[in-house]
């Protein structure tokens, strides 16, 4: 049956999703009527219809051409005024700095208001947000960043209140409470946010800037395209984010923040270009997202050390459905930086393409016992040329000195102690994996603390005809590997219901340390 939902409203468009109708595509083309007239035809799950009046009401109909249809009522929100940054001196010709007249306009902004960007080139370094704010990008809009560090506001890893009874962290940088360089758009403490439209944001970063000695700390560290630090009910929606110095989005945290309709497109090859990295976030949701790019499409945080350590505030309560992730290292990844934990993320009807993993748990001794993972659910999603479609990691081996220690990539069990990480329940439903190249599975847990439980159902992976060999995991001693099967060691219990694997060459199920392994239905016991 034909149903969709008004997703997502502002005062001049609004987001419409086609439920349990095809994965980021429906399954047949379908239109949109407004008051009885056709605005729109689209085969996308997750859809856009612009040109709306502010606080009007409308009937909004979808309707196939076989004569299925669904009608909903659509409210746009109140729009009290439009400040269009041309009217304070933005000029938008590519040439002249449009950062002060932009900024002038988002400070004048009243509650209820837009800020409105006309077609042009506005170059820019870093615009600030503030709360009850409306931005809006027309189609043929671009914000084109600086590449010039010293124009660029810094924000300061930590400050030390003035009674010394509190740190103020502003900069954050791979975990860690570290000086980095404001964004593109940053938020600080503002809440009811909406940054809106069909326009660009390009960092324009490349190996002849940005990109050039991308580990090192030159002035702060790089920014990203939008930060959130401790915001709450902020909506991101429509736009197309390119060239991103580092990653694209971070929220951080922050509450109630929604990704909508976006396009986060990166080199496959630029470095540490995460499409989103959302770190102690309570409450997410990702809808309708294309991601290409040069490193893990989402990668979910919460600290290195000393943030998580500290302030244990954990990312939970995270639903991705209906994206296309593409060309990236993970399709959907936890950790490593994830000392507060992660718990209830929620991954359902996505396509993963050509990513080198899909499902990519990274973890290791050290990141201690806050840094438990709960309850992942991944569902209902279509994998192709994924090189190792699930991958839990408890022996990461990058970024940190103490990535190849003993300590880290022992294989036998070591005492559970306030540095011993978690992976609790996993869960995997109706997912092909098409074109698989190093393994279908490479599950690895602690020996001392192993996965809690691992339940699979209706698993189908086979693998290309010309597989590359590759690392399944970053992990020491494990070296190069190609059609290996599901390969599964250190779990409590392990749970399969109609998984089949194609094409490898080997066992197909090679588990190793599983107290209790059940397939279809039998109880098989305990597995060494």
């Amino acid at each position: 049956m034909l149903k969709f939902s008004i997703l997502f409203a502002t005062s001049r468009k609004a987001v419409i999703e086609v439920e349990d109708f095809g994965v980021w595509e429906t399954t047949k083309p379908y239109e949109i009527w407004l008051d009885g007239e056709k605005v729109l035809e689209s085969q996308k799950a997750v859809e856009t219809v612009t040109g709306l009046k502010p606080d009007t009401v409308y009937r909004a109909q979808i309707r196939t051409a076989d004569d299925q249809s669904e009608e909903v009522e659509l409210k746009t929100r109140y729009e009290s005024v439009t400040l269009n940054v041309k009217r304070f001196n933005a000029m938008g010709d590519g040439v002249h700095d449009d950062t002060a007249a932009i900024q002038a306009a988002i400070m004048a902004c009243p509650k209820d208001g837009r800020v409105y960007l006309p077609k042009g080139v506005y170059r820019v370094t870093s615009l600030f947000l503030k709360s009850d704010l409306c931005i809006d990008l027309d189609d043929e809009a671009v914000l084109s960043g600086s590449v010039v560090r010293e124009d660029i506001p810094v924000l300061p890893g930590m400050i030390q209140s003035q009674d010394e009874t509190f740190d103020y962290n502003l900069g954050t940088w791979e975990g860690n409470p570290l000086d980095c360089f404001a964004s593109l758009f940053t938020g600080i403490h503002v809440s009811n946010v909406v940054i809106t439209g069909g326009g660009v944001l390009d960092g324009n970063a490349s190996e002849e800037n940005w990109w050039e000695d991308d580990r090192a700390k030159i002035i702060a560290f790089r920014p990203r395209m939008i930060f959130l630090n401790h915001c709450e009910n902020v909506t991101v929606h429509g736009l197309t984010i390119q060239n991103s110095p580092s990653w694209n989005l971070h929220p951080y945290f922050s509450k109630n923040i929604r990704f909508l309709c976006l396009t986060i497109l990166n080199p496959w090859d630029s470095p540490n270009t995460d499409g989103m990295d959302p770190e102690s976030v309570n409450g997410l949701e990702v809808v309708g997202v294309h991601f290409s790019l040069g490193d893990d499409c989402i990668a979910v945080k919460s600290g290195k050390y000393y943030m998580g350590h500290k302030y244990k505030e954990p990312s939970q309560n995270i639903e991705i459905r209906q994206c296309w992730m593409q060309n990236g290292h993970g399709a959907v990844s936890i950790g490593s930086e994830m000392a507060g934990g992660v718990k209830n993320l929620h991954a359902h009807k996505c396509i993963f393409d050509n990513t080198d993993r899909g499902l990519r748990i990274k973890t290791r001794r050290g990141r201690g016992k806050d840094a438990a993972i709960e309850n992942i659910c991944f569902e209902d999603i279509q994998m192709d040329q994924v090189r190792t479609p699930f991958v839990v990691n408890s022996f990461y081996n990058c970024c940190d000195p103490d990535a190849h220690s003993d300590y880290v990539k022992c294989k036998s069990p070591l005492p559970v102690d306030e540095r011993t990480p978690s992976v609790n329940h996993l869960t995997f439903r109706n997912i092909v994996c098409h074109n698989c190249h190093a393994a279908g599975a490479f599950i690895y847990g602690l020996p001392e603390q192993k996965i809690d439980r691992v339940e699979m159902e209706n698993i189908q992976v086979d693998y290309a005809e010309n597989p590359v060999p590759m690392e399944p995991a970053m992990m020491d001693d494990l070296g190069e590997t190609t059609l290996m099967g599901l390969y599964i060691n250190n779990a409590k219990e392990l749970i399969l219901n109609n998984v089949t694997v194609e094409g490898n060459e080997g066992e197909a199920f090679d588990f190793h340390n599983i107290d209790r392994l059940v397939i279809d239905g039998e109880d098989r016991g305990k597995l060494s």
